[in-house]
C-alpha cells in the first residue's frame, strides 16, 4: 500500500459515515427537533422529513398486524399539521405575500391525505373510523390552506336554479 492510503481510506471512511448516518434520523429525533423549532417555515421543512418517516413507520406496523401503532402514527401526523398550520398562520398570516411555508406544508398534506386513504383500504373494520376523523382533519386542513394562499379565488357560485314552468 501507497504510504498514507491507510490514514486515508480511513478518513474517507469516517466521513462516508458521519454523512449518511445523520440522513437517518429516527421518527423520535425528528418529532424532539419539530417541537422545539420556532421559526415556523422550518418546522414544515421538518414535518415534511418526520411526516415521511411517520407513513414509513405506519406502514411497517400496517404489515405486521399492529393497527393501534398505525393509527397512533396517523394521529399525531395529523397533530403535527395542525400544529405547524397554526405557528404558519402566526408568524405569517398573509400567506399570499409569505406563501413558502404554507405551498410546502399543502403539498405534503396532499400525500398525507393518500396515506391516510391508502391505510384506511388495508385497515380491518373497527380501525376505519378513526383514520376517517383523521382524513376528515387533514382534508379541512388542506382547504384551509387553500383558501389562505388564494383568498380572491372565485367562490364556488353555482347559478340559482330556475323554477319549474307551471303547466296549464
Amino acid at each position: 500500500m501507497p504510504p498514507g492510503f491507510q490514514e486515508t481510506f480511513c478518513s474517507l471512511a469516517v466521513i462516508f459515515l458521519l454523512f449518511f448516518s445523520t440522513g437517518t434520523e429516527s421518527v423520535a429525533e425528528l418529532q424532539s427537533r419539530f417541537d422545539r423549532e420556532t421559526d415556523s417555515v422550518r418546522k414544515v421543512k421538518i414535518l415534511e422529513r418526520l411526516g415521511d418517516a411517520q407513513f414509513e413507520e405506519a406502514r411497517r406496523a400496517g404489515k405486521e398486524g399492529d393497527n393501534n401503532t398505525t393509527g397512533f402514527t396517523l394521529e399525531k401526523y395529523r397533530d403535527n399539521v395542525r400544529v405547524a398550520l397554526q405557528a404558519l398562520k402566526k408568524q405569517h398570516p398573509d400567506a399570499e405575500r409569505h406563501s413558502n411555508g404554507y405551498r410546502q406544508l399543502e403539498m405534503h398534506l396532499r400525500n398525507g391525505i393518500r396515506e391516510v386513504e391508502d391505510t384506511m383500504l388495508a385497515a380491518p373494520a373497527p380501525y376505519k373510523p378513526p383514520l376517517q376523523i383523521v382524513r376528515q382533519d387533514l382534508i379541512a386542513m388542506d382547504e384551509e390552506l387553500i383558501k389562505l394562499l388564494f383568498p380572491r379565488r372565485p367562490a364556488d357560485h353555482h347559478p340559482p336554479t330556475p323554477p319549474p314552468e307551471k303547466q296549464p
